[in-house]
């Protein structure tokens, strides 16, 4: 399989991967609370990758660091709570959606701050990009009243996390293995998430003999291995084979996949709703316009 074809492979198994997260993290929110979901992920995701991947952390080198530090928290830490807060008041393939914003921002903070180029079409298509968020946001609090469209600013500051990541891999780490960033990520992160996780009453109310609980730790280590320890090294990989906003693309994709699950599980979206996806799309096509 030569590069082009490893990029799309990557890119297409990201977008099944990530794009059932959100009804895993829904169905997860069943049994736990948005701050356990965001500190349980982490704690999972660390020991699996720390019991396959602990010999990767020697690969790390003293210059690296400082930048695991800064993926850690911008790309996992923050990004974690923030998904988990904002699926329990706005349907998780709307998330996912809005969550398309994220090649926009890889795009803007990575000529601004990263120094990349930056095209005339690329410009034209985070405009019409963010038309698209806004008729879905907009068009969202209509149809479904009931859910706090607030909350998509959430998912908004997430993607810019989601953006720095993108960009400071690719600069900062592209000489380090995908796999050793991800276990270095998570070797930090595991002693935050369990102290984060003690300020709950997760430990004091535990019991397996609790069937919403036990099935929500499920979908939980689902998630984690999968969609968070698997796929964050995959995508690690694809930064390094091409570029922030190709691998960043991948959000565009993901919401297929979330709205079939979402459908499946009984969400509605408007007609409007998706032409704001399909604005997004096509803010998605000139941004990775090569002319």
């Amino acid at each position: 399989m030569n590069k082009q074809q490893q990029k799309w492979f990557y890119l297409t198994v990201l977008s099944i991967v990530w794009g059932s997260s959100f009804i895993l993290m829904k169905k997860a929110l069943l049994g736990v609370s948005p701050i356990q979901l965001g500190a349980l992920r982490m704690i999972f995701t660390a020991l699996f990758l720390l019991s396959v991947a602990f010999p990767s952390i020697k690969k790390i080198k003293k210059k690296h660091w400082q930048y695991i530090v800064y993926t850690a928290l911008v790309g996992t830490f923050i990004p974690g709570f923030l998904f988990a807060f904002a699926i329990t008041s706005i349907d998780s393939a709307v998330v996912s959606i809005l969550n398309s914003l994220t090649p926009f921002n890889t795009l803007i903070f990575g000529t601004l701050v990263f120094g990349f180029t930056f095209k005339k079409s690329q410009l034209y298509g985070i405009l019409i990009g963010l038309v698209g968020t806004l008729i879905l946001i907009l068009e969202g609090a209509d149809v479904n009243p009931h859910q706090n469209y607030w909350f998509a600013l959430l998912i908004i500051i997430a993607s810019v996390g989601y953006a720095f990541n993108a960009n400071i891999v690719k600069k900062y780490l592209h000489d380090l293995d995908a796999l050793a960033i991800t276990t270095g990520n998570f070797l930090l992160l595991i002693v935050p998430a369990i102290i984060v996780l003690s300020f709950t009453d997760f430990f004091v109310t535990f019991d397996v003999k609790n069937e919403v609980l036990m099935h929500s730790l499920g979908y939980l280590a689902i998630l984690s291995v999968v969609g968070t320890g698997v796929a964050k090294t995959i995508y690690n990989k694809l930064v390094h084979i091409s570029d922030p906003v190709f691998s960043s693309s991948v959000t565009y994709l993901i919401p297929i996949v979330a709205i079939f699950w979402g459908v499946l599980d009984g969400e509605k979206l408007s007609l409007i709703q998706v032409l704001g996806g399909l604005i997004i799309l096509l803010g998605v096509y000139f941004v990775n316009k090569k002319k």
